[in-house]
């Protein structure tokens, strides 16, 4: 469920699901026939079995079809770093009295809100950078600039919104796809790409490919 909905709605949906459950369970008992009860016409046994279909459809879907987390694809159709998504997350003027430790712990989201913030060269001196995300291709420049991706959820699979880091590593998708879960650690500088509109890129120093995390989301 995790690959779904946000975890501070797991246990409710857990609940809701099991009292739902129990209802439609009552429900067949009591509409179940009895001796004296007139017998069902044709059109009302063709509902409930249509209804029976479509509830085992459904729950089969479910079990059999393995989930997936959102990738690249979603990315284009709603536009990485467009919302407002992280905007406090960090605040430039707390990352500038940090220490060098805490950026250890910054993550996709961290570094995006930042980067919506400012793009003053001075402020990313001295400030490394390790985060993981999937690749998605930078639009304007795809050749030479990609995102570290992730996706944010306050409350669904349907609400997320992309975040993302740009990254600049000419001929990248000679070593890596789209969709590839990556490790970059590096360094912001003025982004060298005449072709893309992030001011700011990540210079990587390390790129190591790493296996999609148990939470893929960032919340």
């Amino acid at each position: 469920m995790i690959l779904y909905i946000h975890p501070r709605y797991i246990v409710f949906t857990l609940i809701m699901a099991a009292l739902a459950l129990v209802l439609v369970v009552a429900s067949f008992l009591l509409r179940a026939p009895h001796a004296h009860d007139e017998p069902r016409t044709r059109a009302q046994n063709l509902v409930a079995n249509t209804a029976a279909v479509l509830a085992l459809a459904v729950a089969v879907a479910m079990i059999v079809v393995p989930p997936a987390t959102l990738t690249s694809a979603t990315v284009a159709q709603r536009s990485i770093n467009s919302s407002g998504v992280g905007e406090e997350v960090q605040s430039v003027a707390d990352a500038d009295n940090a220490s060098a430790g805490a950026f250890a712990s910054f993550t996709v989201l961290d570094w995006a809100s930042l980067l919506r913030q400012t793009s003053d060269t001075s402020f990313y001196a001295s400030k490394p950078a390790t985060v993981v995300g999937f690749i998605t291709a930078d639009a304007d420049d795809p050749t030479n600039v990609f995102y570290v991706s992730r996706f944010v959820i306050t409350c669904c699979a349907v609400d997320a919104q992309p975040v993302g880091v740009p990254v600049y590593m000419p001929g990248w998708s000679d070593d890596y796809a789209l969709d590839d879960w990556v490790e970059i650690s590096g360094g912001f500088v003025a982004n060298p790409s005449s072709s893309s509109a992030q001011q700011i890129a990540l210079l990587p120093d390390v790129v190591t490919p790493v296996g999609e995390p148990s939470e893929p989301y960032l919340f």
